[in-house]
């Protein structure tokens, strides 16, 4: 069956539109930080895998960073394991720990990769203990104490914060033309192993190989203003602006500020990307209009 006149010219047109978008970006990292609605439902998995292996076939350089917060805490309330959060972060002892590293390392790790290679890519799993890529430090938290009056440091286990990124097993894996799938899991200077935000290994990721692009999924729209609009094209000022009028706030908050430090520290440009959307990636990646939030350094 033939397409009529208008579907074919619609089918040109989005070609035609993304074409210079693959001739800037052949060659490119992008860092793109897999995580939310797509991750749990299977038909945004799957369109997620598909975006990153036509990504990669047009010559980019899709490197993909996880989460997975729903599906631990799936398992621990299996495990008859009880969860406690403080200011938003899981607290994780030793058997917490296992139960995360065996999740993000094991079973959320290698189904992305099995959906990228059934999609035709070929993609590797890491965590960011193998070859030591990712170097952690114990995260030290803060918070108020009503009894004391006064704000208290609470040790909420194996999570941490990036120390180091080492970036020579993603070298690797991308010159030997496979797509890193990496896990936030890093290991200390005593050989323990934390549990990191994966935004934030992202952000750093992102900052360390200079990429073109970091693209965080989430669940909503993008970056809304007080009226519940979405702002795109912001500068780092803008932005800084922003969180000071208070428009930026609660659970938005951290994932912009780790999209504001990676531009800052030499990305090209960072993406809120709703997650939510069928290959939201390649509408962020390859159209005009995009599909989100862009933050970029240029002046104004």
């Amino acid at each position: 069956m033939s397409l009529d006149r208008d579907a074919a010219l619609n089918i040109a047109r989005v070609l035609t539109e993304a074409l210079p978008y693959i001739q800037r970006f052949t060659g490119k990292t992008i860092v793109v930080k897999f995580g939310g609605n797509a991750m749990v439902d299977a038909l945004l998995h799957e369109s997620f895998a598909r975006d990153v292996v036509l990504m990669k076939l047009v010559g980019m350089n899709p490197v993909v960073v996880h989460g997975g917060g729903p599906q631990i805490g799936a398992l621990l309330s299996k495990l008859n394991i009880q969860s406690e959060f403080i200011n938003g972060m899981r607290v994780t002892d030793a058997e917490t720990m296992d139960v995360v590293e065996m999740v993000l390392g094991g079973s959320v790790n290698k189904e992305i990769v099995a959906s990228i290679n059934r999609n035709g890519g070929k993609a590797l799993g890491v965590t960011g203990k193998d070859g030591q890529l990712i170097r952690a430090r114990k995260l030290k938290v803060t918070r108020s104490s009503p009894e004391h009056g006064a704000s208290e440091i609470v040790d909420i286990g194996h999570v941490g914060e990036v120390d180091q990124i080492d970036t020579s097993v993603i070298d690797l894996i991308l010159g030997s033309n496979f797509i890193p799938v990496i896990a936030p899991i890093g290991v200390g200077a005593d050989g323990s192993t934390y549990n990191i935000n994966a935004d934030l290994v992202a952000g750093k990721l992102a900052q360390v190989m200079q990429a073109e692009k970091l693209m965080l999924l989430t669940n909503v729209a993008g970056l809304l203003d007080k009226a519940g609009n979405v702002l795109t094209g912001l500068t780092t000022r803008q932005v800084d602006g922003l969180i000071a009028d208070g428009t930026i706030s609660g659970g938005m908050l951290p994932k912009i500020q780790c999209a504001l430090e990676a531009v800052k520290g030499g990305v090209t440009s960072a993406h809120i990307v709703d997650g939510r959307v069928p290959h939201a990636v390649l509408l962020e990646t390859f159209t005009d209009e995009g599909m989100g939030t862009l933050i970029t350094n240029r002046r104004q």
